[in-house]
């Protein structure tokens, strides 16, 4: 069957958690491989993907647990280098399973591509001479790319805007065309350009203006999608700390995200620390999902937190976060990187909203996972206890020999890299 909830997963050795995951998932044999080869990326394929290809990078690739979202279980596959992120976020998936679970949705699949129009004789009359034909425009734009349409997608709408009227700046005024565009379970960039620079000559046409950018826009504002949770005061106690001194420190420290961006940068990449590795896992465009996910934390004018937590009338602690989300499942990377493919398979979405959904979802964990810490022990005793094993992997330890010096490190409470050599040599002798 399966389970998110794995006990004792941590304390497997890889090759069981390997083995379980495999059972569990219905690997087939070349998933198998791929899974288990420290090259799952061959270099011909990757000489394919990118220019001037020299080798490969990797990532470590773990598994965030217990999550149970809209009654489903999901094994999240996350790539990410840094320790106490899997473990925060399977840490507070368990807590909010037991309070029932997250809850998700997501808007329609809706992406925006811009026309970028300059020196029309008149930009207002530009402006309705193009929403005058936004009908055949919608359809010039669907006959660039009719297998998206044949999916049930395409352009769907048509906005004008014009920028920098008057002579108060020194920046050109220019008239900006949205397309809104549905991708269906593509993350779309390929078919949004394509459709963008199809429509360049009509558009020049209509506006007696030149066309200079034809292009995507990452801020996907209209492709929403959102995570809740509500949890019981009595599932956050922990030694030295009530519940209800927990939700509170959760909520203060929000309300200190809001009001100043030099905290809100610090709470959201904690956010992010649990989007990125599985936007990244699944082959997915990492750089436009933070890119729109920090606009839209300023969408009101000052940079602030991307979550909301505040205190239901019954007590309960509850934590929301919408963020626009532009990933697909279909075309680039997720289809290509076998590990991404594998990645998929795990998460057994049907989606591209799914897919969204759960990052959501993940990302309101990871940024709970970091706040609770915050407002009880601190951010670093849970942190350093599991940064100390590479403390030990930098300063020369191998096998086990790396638990031991880990452990020592932390019973000392020196994890430094220096007292890592020292543990290291003294073993050694």
């Amino acid at each position: 069957m399966k389970t998110s909830r794995i006990a004792g997963f941590y304390n497997m050795p890889v090759n069981d958690r390997r083995m379980l995951i495999s059972k569990m998932h219905q690997l087939s044999e070349a998933e198998e491989q791929d899974l288990c080869s420290l090259a799952s990326l061959p270099l011909d394929k990757a000489d394919k993907m990118i220019e001037n290809v020299i080798g490969t990078f990797s990532l470590p690739l773990g598994l965030g647990l217990n999550f149970l979202i809209n009654d489903k279980e999901y094994t999240v596959p996350m790539a990410v280098e840094e320790p106490s992120i899997i473990a925060s976020a399977s840490h507070i998936a368990k807590i909010v399973r037991n309070a029932g679970g997250f809850t998700t949705e997501a808007t329609d699949r809706v992406m925006i591509g811009q026309i970028q129009v300059i020196g029309c004789p008149d930009f207002f009359t530009a402006k309705k001479d193009i929403l005058a034909h936004k009908t055949d425009l919608i359809e010039e734009a669907n006959a660039a790319y009719p297998s998206i349409v044949a999916r049930g997608g395409g352009a769907k709408d048509i906005d004008v805007r014009v920028l920098n009227e008057g002579a108060s700046t020194s920046y050109s005024q220019m008239l900006v065309l949205h397309v809104y565009i549905d991708t269906c379970d593509a993350m779309g960039a390929n078919i949004i350009n394509t459709m963008v620079e199809s429509l360049a000559p009509t558009i020049e046409q209509l506006t007696k203006g030149k066309v200079f950018l034809r292009i995507l826009s990452n801020y996907a504002d209209r492709c929403i999608a959102r995570a809740k949770c509500t949890i019981p005061p009595k599932l956050l106690a922990v030694e030295g700390f009530s519940g209800e001194a927990v939700r509170d420190g959760v909520v203060h420290a929000y309300e200190f995200a809001a009001s100043d961006p030099y905290r809100a940068v610090t709470h959201n990449k904690g956010i992010m620390n649990g989007i990125d590795p599985i936007v990244i896992a699944t082959g997915n465009d990492w750089r436009a999902v933070e890119a729109g996910a920090h606009a839209y934390a300023a969408k009101d004018g000052q940079y602030g937190s991307m979550t909301t937590w505040s205190v239901d009338k019954r007590g309960n602690l509850v934590g929301e976060l919408e963020l626009p989300m532009s990933v697909g499942i279909v075309g680039g990377a997720t289809r290509v990187h076998p590990m991404a493919k594998l990645a998929l398979k795990i998460l057994d979405i049907a989606s591209a909203s799914e897919l969204a959904q759960v990052i959501v979802a993940v990302g309101l964990a990871q940024n709970l996972g970091a706040l609770k810490a915050l407002v009880t022990d601190g951010i670093q005793k849970g942190h350093m206890t599991l940064h100390s094993r590479s403390v030990a992997l930098a300063a020369g330890a191998t096998g086990d020999m790396v638990d031991i010096v880990a452990e020592k490190l932390v019973e000392s409470k020196d994890i430094r890299v220096g007292k890592a050599k020292q543990l290291v040599g003294e073993l050694k002798k």
